[in-house]
């Protein structure tokens, strides 16, 4: 009876330890899974941000935004004839000590 007890707790022991690789393996394989997958979901976002950041740069280009004004605002560039152009002086304003809009504010 000793020598079977001994090889039914061997073979015991055996199973369990089979049981066990296993267990191991098919949660490592799982895992690799659920980890491939967000691999392939981080791939897929940097992506679309890549993407979304073309699409930013090119709506807030001159041409892009120069068509929103004209379309939306009814904005337009005007004619040579249209713009005045101001020239500053070159004499500086002196203003009086006690004039209130020369004090800082």
């Amino acid at each position: 009876m000793k020598g079977r007890g001994v090889i039914a707790l061997v073979l015991f022991g055996f199973v369990c330890i089979a049981a066990g690789v296993i267990w191991r393996r098919s949660t490592g394989i799982a895992r690799a899974r659920a980890e491939s997958g967000l691999e392939q979901r981080r791939a897929a976002l940097r992506a679309e941000r890549t993407k979304l950041e073309g699409d930013i740069r090119d709506a807030s280009s001159r041409a892009a935004l120069a068509r929103v004004a004209e379309d939306r605002l009814h904005m337009r560039i005007p004619n040579d004839s249209q713009v005045i152009v101001l020239s500053r002086s070159s004499v500086p304003v002196v203003r009086a000590a006690n004039d209130p809009s020369s004090r800082a504010r």
